[in-house]
């Protein structure tokens, strides 16, 4: 599975209106749809999901109630509520959504609804990246283009990245002069980097949401919980439930920075780690 920058949305529509936001998207967002609320949120617990889109026509019964527990539990996954029509009810629905938290609306009747649905579901997925890249071009400052398109890649997609033959795949190059160049600069190899950089995005998963460890194995591309526990005792020694209690993001990615980045700055400025030309 590949997040890459298309935002994925977890999808409770009408049959009728399916179509229609598919072709709205054009590309610009991918749809996991689901039958109820409650299957929905399953989705947001396994994979990556960067928002929930509802409609108010599936908005009866239980699934106010399920929408406002979402809200509370997942405050970083925005939840949107689609109108396409004007129907009896309407308004009693929409102000149902807005006692459960869900404060995004977007009135579909018109072209102009269509076109701000694209603007609120279409852009890419980058909060959480950034919260870990941003702190690391910060502190090296200017380095190489391909320096800098290793960092980007490497920090974007460690959530789907679990080799590091796929992750010179990503950049075009191959493993093992993308490791030597590494290892002749004195450098950490980029097997830690990525280690490192995917323990990042575990701590951010569980300081967003009410996220439990297979939430966040299996966002992180692991096969069981059971695996993302054997990992963490190997690299630090203690279980899945010991790091969340004990290593906050904002913890975590000091380390992180106190490892790989902070001792090295000058090396990264000047650091090549792709082909010759590229950087």
């Amino acid at each position: 599975m590949s997040h890459s920058t298309t935002p994925i949305i977890a999808a409770v529509l009408e049959p009728t209106e399916r179509s229609r936001v598919e072709a709205a998207g054009s590309g610009r967002f991918s749809l996991v749809h689901r039958e109820s609320i409650r299957e929905a949120i399953r989705v947001v617990r396994e994979r990556p999901v960067d928002a929930m889109l509802v409609s108010v026509r599936r908005c009866a019964a239980d699934a106010p109630a399920l929408l406002e527990q979402f809200v509370r539990a997942f405050p970083r996954v925005p939840t949107v509520a689609l109108v396409t029509s004007r129907e009896p009810g309407d308004a009693e629905a929409l102000l149902r959504l807005g006692a459960t938290g869900v404060r995004q609306v977007v009135d579909a009747t018109d072209a102009n609804g269509w076109r701000r649905l694209r603007e609120v579901l279409g852009a890419p997925p980058v909060e959480r990246a950034q919260a870990i890249l941003g702190p690391v071009l910060d502190t090296i400052g200017t380095m190489s283009p391909g320096a800098q398109r290793f960092w980007e890649e490497l920090v974007r997609t460690a959530p789907e990245t679990t080799t590091i033959r796929q992750l010179a795949q990503r950049l075009a190059t191959t493993p093992s002069t993308f490791v030597s160049r590494f290892v002749r600069a004195g450098l950490p190899s980029p097997k830690d980097h990525l280690v490192a950089v995917r323990l990042c995005h575990a701590a951010k998963l569980f300081d967003e949401g009410d996220f439990n460890v297979a939430d966040v194995a299996y966002r992180l591309e692991y096969a069981s919980p059971q695996s993302f526990g054997r990992h963490l005792r190997v690299v630090l020694g203690i279980t899945p439930s010991e790091f969340r209690a004990r290593f906050p993001f904002a913890m975590v990615l000091d380390r992180f920075l106190d490892r790989f980045v902070r001792p090295h700055v000058v090396l990264w400025r000047t650091f090549r780690p792709l082909a010759p030309g590229r950087g």
